[in-house]
């Protein structure tokens, strides 16, 4: 059965473009004008993706609004942003409810398409339900810490931690050299995204030790390195 991605946006040139790139690569469509409708719609029926404009009519935060709604009713749907709100205070605040990514417009309808792809492909395997997953050939460890390159999984002491793909690739970078400092320029760039600073990169940190330490109170192996980036240290 094709995935469904839900598209709320306000402008009917741009919503009709992105739903005819992503139905052509095989996708349903739900699209969506405004807050009210998008609700409607996801009472009905949730998607298996979501991508939101932040600013839709006179509601100036109605994607966030949104967000948090489907979030509180799938934690783990995949979220993206796709917005001309590109400040870092929107940016971060977007990253702290969840949202799997951020992108802004203009954008390229294939480029999106394949964020999508990659984020259905992320989410799928770790709903797969799969306890093999984490031991296949492909995994890496570091210490307590597991990394699966190909499934794109991370368990911390037997306890998986979902992280989302840019979380995901910034924790590789991190972990390649253990106990080597990492730079934020090196961190940005693992992100994939434009227009990225540290105070970007401190919140994507940030939301990485939350998830590592609701596994592990404890938890302690990502280390500050003030004005340059970040450590691993297992020690």
């Amino acid at each position: 059965m094709a995935k469904t991605i839900a598209i709320v946006e306000d402008d009917p040139d741009q919503r009709a473009n992105y739903a005819d790139a992503i139905t052509k690569k095989g996708y349903e469509v739900a699209a969506y004008g405004t807050r009210s409708e998008a609700i409607d719609g996801f009472n009905q029926k949730l998607p298996d993706l979501a991508i939101l404009d932040i600013i839709l009519g006179d509601e100036v935060d109605a994607g966030f609004q949104i967000c948090r709604d489907l979030l509180s009713r799938s934690p783990t749907l995949p979220v993206i942003f796709l917005t001309e709100r590109i400040n870092e205070i929107d940016k971060i605040s977007g990253l702290r409810l969840g949202a799997w990514d951020y992108l802004p417009k203009p954008i390229s309808l294939e480029y999106l398409a394949e964020r999508i792809s990659s984020l259905l492909r992320i989410n799928e395997a770790r709903n797969s339900g799969d306890s093999e997953a984490l031991a296949s050939e492909s995994a890496r460890r570091i210490g307590d810490l597991t990394l699966d390159q190909d499934a794109l999984l991370v368990s911390w002491r037997g306890s998986r931690i979902d992280l989302s793909g840019t979380e995901f690739r910034m924790l590789a970078k991190l972990v390649r050299v253990p106990g080597h400092a990492v730079s934020y320029e090196t961190l940005m760039n693992a992100t994939m995204q434009s227009l990225v600073t540290n105070n970007t990169i401190n919140t994507h940190m940030r939301n990485i030790r939350k998830k590592f330490e609701r596994a592990d109170e404890g938890f302690s192996c990502i280390k500050s390195e003030y004005g340059f980036g970040y450590r691993w240290s297992a020690g």
